[in-house]
């Protein structure tokens, strides 16, 4: 009993949360397996993937032997993270309840989400059944059953292993926070350096899993259909059989990011609310009955969902429109082993116990992060000259380097906006948690206000970067049969690798933000001295910081992404209904009603993630209010909450409230493309649902990235004005600027972490989606090409 507040029988405290256990069935399975032989399938499995990669091109060998070292790598990271201490009983009796609880949610969300993907696969397997096949397809005999059973089982395994993806993240934060928790009572570097390589694991699993899946991919059916040979598909085809990979990841990613931002943030809001602003007692009180749901959902949340997005977007980038896949996945290769370099540049030390002024955690960050970028830019040149020489044009590899040096100029301007803008060493955040001490009311005004500015120099970044590499790539010499310049595209596809070159060390200082959290928690709900708490509310305010960096970055990089999407999408749609598909001519009334569904599926969306974010958190509000007055002694300690309780209500809620937005980003684009379709067709305009497609992905885009933008700086500027507030200033805790502050931080709750994350993947899933189901925009147009040449 640590001050004489503890609870008589600490062990039972949290017994309402347990669970089963929560190893997902293959997991088990392979466990039972003996050892010896588990070893020998990994090496005849290893030897299989060596051998298809061997057969494909040095290349891909060289790629699938720097995936398996960082493997490796992850692993000695997973061991030197586990290797640490868990700290006293009450605090490995906290994180069971928190791990428990995550595992829980996890199974049940992604055993939903897997019911939903397995249906839409058996829809993608229809509609490709029936399409029309393009003349390359029909040209290398692959029929349209082939395409289809191709497309299904990329869509299948991309959703796979973006869920093994978000697995991945969850399973690394649950163990790793009390480990963090437990080293912040000796050393502030040493619990940083914890964070840090916990979220190095996640990050270099994931990015390596990426570049694997799609690897293993190209490199099967490179040798199963006989690409490049005579009669055979060309090797600049074979993205488009692919897409269903980048879909399937989307899918899950959605999903994953809406049902765990609904969950995380409700339980936040609840938390928030009712502790805060009406009972007076600290963030994390163990006191506050919502308090283990709101450490749950960082893990579910930011954790598993931003592991299941990253691997989304890496996937999405390296099935680029220019066919090119061999270049993006070398590039990546090269990331993970620059990444992990930067993560071992932090290193702990254990002769402090309080942060020292020198040692800045966002410094130490940075620095790693600084020293990854460096190693990018070599790393970048080396790849561009390696791949990308051509005797046809002997300095396009120059141009097309500083194509992906501008990539790698604009991820750092992005994570230097983003922290400009919600850190609170700088003015902007001061400003807003000054404008606390008038009134809730002027803190709301102030934070939107700073949300809005902060999309214009995001805006003119990716501006310059897109027009900058687009002329590289135009004037690097490369031309097609007729001499004209065919570079363009391809030099800002170069740019988006660029941009994603730092990707994993990306992912970690993102993964870090909710395993300091997490470790705040810990140590508030066990009652840690002051000192412990100090070192972990400075960790917890970097992480919030880190986090927003990221989604700037995931933000600029989908914007890229996204455009080249949306020319392959221009292409495909080409190539089906054999007519020229160059240009989207708005001035045409379909088309520009294309553009407003597009925009207003964003507002919607973004709408409905919030509202779900709001009904849930009533109910939380509700069930604390409740224990409160039910059970008085709470706030004497004389009576334990039911933590279990708002558990299973955020649970419920955030698994049925994440249908309703997610349906309607998978459902619209193809609603908007049938009806249009058909509206087309009695028209006589063949390709009409198809332009409204595309003007509906172009304005979708544009929405996107700018509502993103404003919802998540604003989201991170009030949850750091009011970590400003506690560290003594304006008042500090308790005081009228710190209620008003906690106003604004319940606004943007949902605002960063459901609906800004969530669109990230929206925007990136709307552009695989309609290359994926672009024939069903066409299927009767396809059937008139050939009965009437003419259209």
């Amino acid at each position: 009993m640590e001050n004489g507040r503890m609870y008589p029988e600490r062990p039972r405290t949290f017994s309402t949360v347990r669970s089963k256990s929560s190893v997902p069935p293959i997991f088990r399975l392979l466990m039972r397996i003996n050892p010896r032989a588990f070893i020998v399938l990994l090496l005849l499995a290893f030897s299989g993937v060596l051998y298809i990669g061997a057969s494909t091109s040095p290349i891909v060998l060289f790629v699938f032997c720097i995936c398996t070292l960082s493997l490796l790598f992850s692993l000695y990271l997973t061991k030197w993270v586990l290797a640490k201490d868990e700290g006293p009983p009450e605090m490995s009796q906290i994180s069971d309840a928190i791990r428990d609880g995550a595992e829980g949610f996890f199974r049940t969300q992604y055993g939903t989400i897997s019911k939903m993907a397995c249906i839409l696969a058996l829809v993608i397997l229809g509609i490709y059944l029936f399409r029309t096949t393009t003349p390359q397809q029909e040209a290398s005999g692959i029929g349209r059953t082939t395409s289809a059973y191709i497309t299904v089982a990329s869509f299948l395994l991309g959703a796979l292993c973006s869920g093994i993806a978000g697995f991945v993240g969850m399973w690394v934060s649950v163990r790793a926070n009390v480990r963090v928790s437990s080293a912040a009572r000796r050393s502030a570097r040493e619990a940083l350096q914890i964070a840090v390589r916990a979220g190095g694991f996640s990050a270099i699993v994931v990015v390596g899993m990426a570049v694997f899946g799609v690897a293993i991919l190209y490199a099967t059916f490179y040798v199963w259909l006989e690409v490049d040979s005579p009669g055979s598909m060309k090797v600049t085809d074979l993205p488009l059989l692919l897409v269903g990979y980048g879909f399937g990841a989307s899918f899950v990613a959605l999903f994953a990011q809406l049902g765990g931002g609904i969950y995380t943030k409700a339980a936040d809001v609840g938390a928030d609310l009712v502790g805060k602003v009406e009972q007076g007692i600290p963030e994390d009180d163990p006191r506050n009955p919502a308090v283990i749901a709101d450490l749950v959902g960082d893990n579910v949340g930011d954790c598993a969902a931003r592991g299941a997005d990253l691997f989304e977007s890496i996937a999405a980038e390296i099935i680029n429109p220019s066919g090119f896949i061999l270049f993006p996945l070398v590039v990546h290769s090269f990331d993970l082993v620059i990444s992990s370099v930067g993560i071992l540049s932090i290193r702990g030390t254990r002769d402090s116990g309080l942060v020292s002024p020198i040692e800045d955690p966002m410094a130490i960050m940075q620095k790693g992060y600084s020293i990854t970028i460096l190693l990018a830019v070599l790393t970048f040149g080396v790849s561009t000259r390696w791949l990308l020489y051509t005797e046809q044009a002997p300095s396009a590899w120059l141009n097309f380097a500083l194509c992906g040096l501008v990539g790698i100029i604009t991820a750092y301007a992005f994570v230097w906006i983003s922290k400009y803008y919600t850190d609170y060493k700088h003015e902007p955040v001061r400003l807003l948690a000054l404008s606390s001490s008038t009134g809730h009311g002027t803190n709301i005004i102030a934070g939107v206000s700073l949300g809005l500015e902060s999309t214009a120099l995001p805006v003119l970044v990716i501006s310059v970067a897109i027009i900058s590499t687009f002329w590289l790539g135009h004037t690097s010499g490369l031309v097609d049969e007729s001499g004209n310049p065919t570079g363009g595209l391809f030099g800002t596809a170069v740019a988006t690798m660029g941009m994603l070159s730092t990707a994993a060390y990306v992912l970690t200082m993102d993964m870090f933000g909710p395993i300091a959290d997490n470790a705040g928690g810990i140590v508030e709900m066990s009652q840690q001295p002051e000192s412990v708490r100090e070192i972990t509310d400075i960790l917890d305010a970097v992480g919030n910081t880190t986090k927003a960096t990221t989604k700037g970055f995931a933000i600029g990089s989908a914007a890229l992404a996204s455009f080249l999407l949306f020319s392959a999408y221009m292409d495909e749609v080409a190539a089906f209904a054999q007519l020229p598909f160059k240009e989207v001519d708005i001035a045409i009334p379909e088309v520009f009603v294309g553009g407003l569904l597009g925009s207003m599926l964003i507002f919607l969306f973004s709408a409905w993630a919030c509202s779900a974010v709001g009904k849930t958190a009533q109910e939380v509000v509700n069930e604390v209010r409740r224990q409160f007055i039910e059970r008085p002694g709470i706030m004497d300690y004389n009576e334990k909450p039911d933590y279990g309780r708002c558990v299973a209500i955020v649970a419920s809620a955030s698994l049925r409230e994440m249908i309703r937005p997610g349906a309607l980003a998978i459902i619209s684009p193809m609603a908007i493309g049938i009806i249009f379709r058909m509206l087309g067709h009695a028209t006589g305009q063949p390709l009409l649902g198809a332009k409204v497609v595309a003007s509906m992905l172009m304005f979708a885009t544009v929405s996107g990235i700018l509502m993103a933008l404003f919802l998540n700086t604003a989201g991170g500027a009030w949850d750091n004005a009011k970590k400003y507030i506690e560290t003594g200033a304006l008042g500090g805790k308790g005081s009228e600027s710190h209620k008003a502050a906690v106003t604004g931080d319940t606004v943007g709750d949902p605002f960063k972490d459901t609906a800004g994350p969530s669109i990230h993947v929206l925007i990136k899933m709307l552009a695989t989606i309609t290359l994926v189901m672009a024939p069903i925009f066409l299927f009767i147009e396809g059937r008139l090409n050939r009965h009437n040449p003419q259209l």
